[in-house]
């Protein structure tokens, strides 16, 4: 439609388009731009390269391929639905930094070249970290700038290895790396953004206290790009086995413990996305189209358990389940779009998650590798528990708190975008071919209706429920501060700053202290300087008071003076000449 244009630029002109458009308007020109992303993705052929020349480097800021288009036709789906869900929103800021966070991760993924990515990748951390920080709230603000932080710190360990890479190889393509020292900053980089533990806390931290819209699209481009970039460039390397499945059964646990609602949502990103860095370090080719087809179904029904949650905050003004309870009369429809999301990534069978994370674990079985197969299976059971049945009995049936919960009505456009979440997860659970058809490598040869398979899933369902109801008393969620690996970076805090930045802070105002003073004294002698060297010196001044003028003090310098001075004058500028020269 628009040539070869990126799609990902079409989100970001719009970012800077949409600042001109009239408030009332904006949020409908907002979808304006994900459907033309999505109607350039249309046109785009398998094998399309856009090249830029810069400096004695070809950039290659497009690059189609199977894997770039699944990620490519989610992310500018989601934008679109996130759009629909935001369309009540008039705050500028929220709506642009989203069109270019959205923008940067199609940028992304598009990339064929390694500047291009990390060039879009900042771009990333920047516009995601304003969508934390709009709540405008103490703790969006500080959670925000330890966001920040530590995705700083991502890029540079991304730069780093980038540009050592390129010192050894003189290549800046984005291809499979080879193990070694740059391969290895690199990892680190994309660890970061992937929540990989202990690198993940920034998810917890971050994304609960988010905008209510803004939490939607956080849930669906970082984690994912991410993920695309180790499907690209660590395929097989088996670290990404173990770092999967710590981050599966991690991100579990404190779901289990969280209090928060979107907190809980918060570390399941980080659970499942562990499930599909697994399968990028199995590395077959049903491992990875099991990777891959779980990013697409995971932004579905990830997006959409936000939504739901959303809503549950837009309506309440709470967060936490120690202050809900008995939600069930006001908001029904919310609670039945949340359940849908909470079985799709439960992995129920005629839902979106059954026909893309079994295909993980099935790939697991054939490699041979029975303890990923039973941790995994083991964190779907925690998964089942956490979201599917202690998040909602918690929050729309459990006891109504003390103080009474004032709901008011939610707007149309959220239960229009959550209608449409609804309708993609049911379709992909019954009708997988579509997601399918565009996997790298083709049709995977995996059935999820086979009958071991719908056997499995029935299962693990069935048993969870009767364990969560013979529980539950346990699980009853508890107000309480809950700190994971961040307490290194909270505690330390302090101590750090008073060892690295305050005695440079210091040394700084001491600098500044003594360059002022010496400015001073220079000023003062530059009015006069020949009082003042007489001053230094301990002359006195001489009354040279004329007949019929009033007594004034002024000081007589002999020829001799004045010369030295000229010629002193004259030897710096030489010097200083011969310097430069």
């Amino acid at each position: 439609m628009l040539g070869t244009l990126p799609p990902g630029l079409i989100l970001i002109l719009g970012a800077l388009v949409l600042m001109a458009v009239p408030r009332a308007a904006r949020g409908w020109a907002f979808l304006a731009f994900p459907l033309l992303a999505l109607l350039q993705l249309a046109g785009l052929d398998d094998g399309t390269r856009v090249t830029w020349d810069f400096a004695i480097y070809e950039l290659v800021i497009l690059q189609v391929d199977t894997l770039s288009m699944v990620f490519g036709w989610i992310f500018a789906l989601v934008a679109l639905v996130a759009g629909i869900y935001a369309l009540h929103i008039r705050d500028t800021g929220q709506q642009v930094s989203a069109l270019l966070y959205a923008g940067s991760g199609l940028g992304a993924v598009f990339a064929g070249d390694l500047f291009t990515l990390v060039f879009f990748w900042e771009i990333m951390a920047f516009a995601s970290a304003y969508l934390v920080w709009a709540r405008r709230t103490d703790e969006a603000y500080a959670s925000a700038m330890r966001y920040l932080f530590v995705h700083i710190f991502g890029g540079a360990l991304l730069m780093g290895g980038v540009l050592w890479h390129i010192s050894e190889t003189g290549s800046i393509a984005f291809t499979a790396f080879e193990a070694g020292g740059p391969a290895w900053l690199i990892l680190g980089g994309f660890a970061v953004n992937a929540a990989v533990v202990p690198l993940h806390a920034w998810i917890a931290d971050a994304y609960p206290r988010g905008t209510i819209t803004g939490s939607v699209f956080l849930s669906a481009f970082t984690t994912k790009t991410a993920v695309y970039t180790l499907a690209r460039g660590f395929a097989g390397w088996e670290i990404l086995i173990w770092a999967g499945l710590l981050m599966a059964l991690w991100g579990v646990v404190y779901a289990i413990l969280a209090n928060d609602i979107r907190r809980v949502l918060a570390y399941h990103i980080v659970s499942q996305v562990g499930f599909m860095v697994a399968g990028v370090g199995i590395g077959t080719e049903l491992a990875m189209q099991g990777a891959t087809s779980h990013a697409y179904t995971h932004i579905l029904y990830k997006g959409l358990l936000f939504m739901a949650t959303g809503a549950v905050i837009y309506a309440t003004g709470r967060s936490k389940m120690t202050e809900l309870g008995g939600l069930m009369r006001e908001i029904p429809w919310t609670f039945w779009a949340y359940m849908v999301a909470a079985l799709s990534i439960s992995s129920a069978p005629f839902f979106s998650g059954f026909v893309s994370k079994p295909m993980t674990i099935s790939a697991a079985e054939y490699a041979g590798t029975p303890t990923t197969v039973l941790l995994l299976h083991l964190a779907s059971v925690g998964t089942f528990l956490s979201v599917g049945l202690k998040l909602p009995y918690f929050t729309w049936f459990g006891e109504a708190p003390k103080e009474p919960v004032k709901v008011v009505s939610i707007p149309w456009n959220m239960y229009a975008a959550m209608g449409i979440g609804v309708f993609l997860n049911i379709l992909l659970g019954v009708w997988p071919d579509p997601l399918y058809a565009i996997l790298p490598g083709g049709v995977p040869d995996f059935d999820p209706y086979e009958l071991k398979n719908l056997k499995k899933g029935f299962q693990l369902l069935l048993f969870t429920a009767l364990a969560f109801f013979v529980i539950v008393r346990y699980l009853k969620p508890k107000a309480k501060i809950q700190l994971d690996t961040d307490w290194v970076y909270r505690v330390s805090a302090r101590p750090a700053w008073n060892l690295v930045v305050a005695p440079v802070e210091r040394f700084f105002a001491w600098s500044e202290k003594v360059s002022w003073e010496a400015a001073s004294v220079v000023a003062r002698a530059g009015i006069d300087p020949v009082r003042w060297i007489r001053s230094v010196v301990g002359a006195r001044p001489v009354d040279v008071t004329s007949p019929g003028e009033s007594a004034s003090t002024t000081f007589r310098v002999s020829m001799t003076v004045m010369m030295v001075l000229l010629l002193l004058s004259v030897l710096v500028v030489m010097v200083l000449s011969a310097i430069r020269l």
